[in-house]
């Protein structure tokens, strides 16, 4: 029986983060919000002298300043609100930083076009001011969306459209958190188990297979019911996009994502042609879940279900801090000096508590200390998730150490290699220590579980997203009939000829909201494609079969937005310029596949 929680007033505070070291108390905060808040008007000042060197650089000096401790106020806000969700005063401290925010993005809403308004000469010269030299970059990246920028005017009318630009997701997200209700599944025992949103991939994991069955039926059927409005709340946001492109002068919606950050679209295609390639591998991962099963035919409600018996193990939260300092030993003393610190100092917030908010995340900002948020249950997953988080501070702390603010911030399509590199090294870490077959096979598993998750299924989530706005771009209408058979053809090239292609799953896109950020989720494979390859030289230079792996992995985590994403990649090992990070990366998968395989003919002789 897992043990009640306990109200946060009650909870042993050397497991808490911190968060006197951003504001003393809630008072301390209130006074620095008032103060900031009266700041925001005076930026509508520089309106109209941007074309000035010394006005434009006091603007952007002004600009950084502002949005630093506006980031310290608004994080030390969010931190407190997710320690207990039930606290209104909490709520609102959020809130009201949420809208200053919005206030400022609003009153400064001027700065771009008017950059861009200027005459070429005028901001070639402002772009080689030396006085300006601090901000050569920025201002250089702002100039190259001159194209694509519309006249100030068309700009705030775009602006101003934001809010019903995104009410496709809003209207999605209601019907799914209010609207959606789920009959009751039966377990093998014919007892009713509730369905909901929340339950439904923890139900999926169950080793009852009659329940998991039911679940998934029960589950897709409330999709079903409500698929003529889920079809319409995609097509009106796939309709924004692409028409958001051709206003911007671009010739595509994914040309103008891919833009964002910018890295050439043709990354996207290089990873689904790359994919393509290695789908026989993934045919024979699911050739093994069935063997393992015991199965004669593997549904898609068994993907998801444990191999093999979850290990008992648990771990306490000394015993993860270990297996955390001896994962990211291969970076040397320095870092984990750091980490060492991080873990004594509150940065973290370990164990859940009544109100506390679910799952976790890494946050802070560039005036304060990095903070991470999970809820330590002891499993080996809460340990993966330390090592993971962890992943995510210290390149948010390297960043900001040796990044001025402008630059500190990395870009999401590089966000989540730190973190997958540092749960690929525990992974290896823990193979090292076991020879036993089973417990191989549970580390190998989620080596394989996270190659399947991370970079086939949302490279399959790219390709449906590339269909679907080309498709419309071509004045094809989205259906729900349409919808559902490409995402039903595309499980089936992505799964292979031994998973049975349930009618259920053809309604699964509906359920995925990360659709609604177009072209966001190809990032998670790229990422974990380059952690793969990082991981593995930092493994060589371990060995002493490399050097300078750690060296250039170190750099690349220290340079913000410094440089484009790309380039920051390359400095650290991986070129995505060709498909070769996603090859290296799958031909890993391959060979992990190998010895799981092994591991699996020798439990089962």
């Amino acid at each position: 029986m897992a043990e009640k929680l306990q109200e946060r007033k009650d909870m042993d505070r050397a497991y808490m983060w911190d968060l006197t070291k951003i504001y003393p108390d809630d008072r301390a905060w209130e006074e620095d919000f008032a103060k900031i808040s009266k700041e925001v008007d005076g930026f509508a000042s520089y309106a109209g002298r941007l074309g000035d060197a010394d006005t434009l650089l006091a603007y952007l000096k002004a600009v950084d300043d502002f949005d630093a401790r506006a980031d310290k106020c608004f994080q030390y806000a969010f931190l407190r609100n997710s320690e207990d969700t039930r606290a209104e005063a909490a709520k609102s401290m959020q809130d009201r930083a949420m809208g200053m925010y919005v206030r400022f993005e609003t009153v400064v809403s001027f700065a771009e076009p008017e950059f861009l308004a200027l005459p070429e000469e005028t901001i070639k010269a402002l772009i080689e001011d030396d006085r300006l030299a601090a901000y050569r970059i920025l201002l250089t990246r702002l100039a190259d969306k001159k194209a694509h920028t519309l006249t100030g005017p068309e700009e705030r009318i775009l602006a101003s459209l934001g809010e019903v630009l995104s009410s496709a997701q809003t209207i999605s997200s209601s019907l799914e958190d209010s609207d959606m209700t789920f009959a009751p599944a039966k377990d093998r025992d014919g007892n009713d188990v509730e369905v909901t949103n929340a339950s439904f991939t923890t139900l999926e994991e169950s080793k009852d297979r009659t329940l998991r069955e039911n679940v998934f039926k029960s589950y897709y059927a409330g999709y079903k019911g409500l698929i003529n409005t889920f079809a319409s709340t995609m097509s009106a946001n796939v309709k924004g996009a692409v028409a958001q492109a051709n206003l911007r002068h671009f010739n595509s919606s994914r040309e103008m994502a891919a833009a964002e950050e910018r890295v050439p679209s043709v990354v996207y295609t290089n990873l689904i042609e790359a994919v393509h390639r290695h789908l026989p591998d993934m045919y024979r991962y699911v050739r093994l879940r069935k063997k393992l099963l015991a199965v004669d035919e593997l549904h898609f409600y068994d993907i998801y279900a444990p191999l093999i018996p979850a290990s008992p193990k648990h771990f306490t939260f000394e015993q993860a801090k270990e297996l955390l300092f001896e994962t990211v030993a291969p970076y040397g003393e320095e870092y984990v000096n750091t980490v060492k610190k991080g873990c004594s100092e509150g940065w973290i917030d370990v164990y859940p508590n009544v109100g506390k908010e679910g799952g976790a995340y890494s946050a802070g900002g560039y005036l304060t200390q990095p903070y991470i948020m999970m809820n330590f249950t002891g499993n080996l997953n809460s340990v993966s998730t330390l090592v993971h988080e962890m992943g995510h501070s210290m390149h948010s702390h390297l960043s900001i150490k040796h990044q001025p603010v402008t630059y500190a911030g990395y870009t999401l399509f590089v966000a989540e290699v730190a973190s997958t590199c540092n749960e690929n090294l525990l992974i290896e870490n823990l193979l090292s220590k076991t020879d036993d077959p089973k417990e191989r096979l549970e580390y190998l598993n989620q080596y394989l579980e996270n190659f399947k998750g991370t970079v086939f299924r949302q490279t399959m989530f790219a390709e449906f997203e590339k269909t679907i706005h080309e498709a419309c771009a071509e004045g094809k209408a989205l259906t729900p009939q349409f919808l559902c058979a490409i995402y039903s053809e595309l499980n089936a090239k992505y799964f292979g000829p031994d998973m049975v292609i349930d009618d259920e799953i053809a309604y699964e896109w509906a359920r995925i909201p990360h659709f609604y950020r177009p072209f966001y989720v190809y990032k998670y494979a790229t990422s974990y494609s380059a952690a793969v390859a990082l991981s593995e030289g930092i493994r060589a230079e371990a060995a002493g079969e490399a050097e300078g792996n750690v060296k250039r992995y170190l750099e690349f985590l220290s340079m913000g937005n410094s440089l484009d994403p790309l380039d920051e990649l390359k400095h650290a090992g991986v070129d995505f310029s060709t498909p070769e990070p996603v090859d290296r990366a799958l031909d890993k998968f391959a060979k992990v596949l190998d010895e799981a395989e092994a591991c699996a003919d020798a439990i089962l002789k």
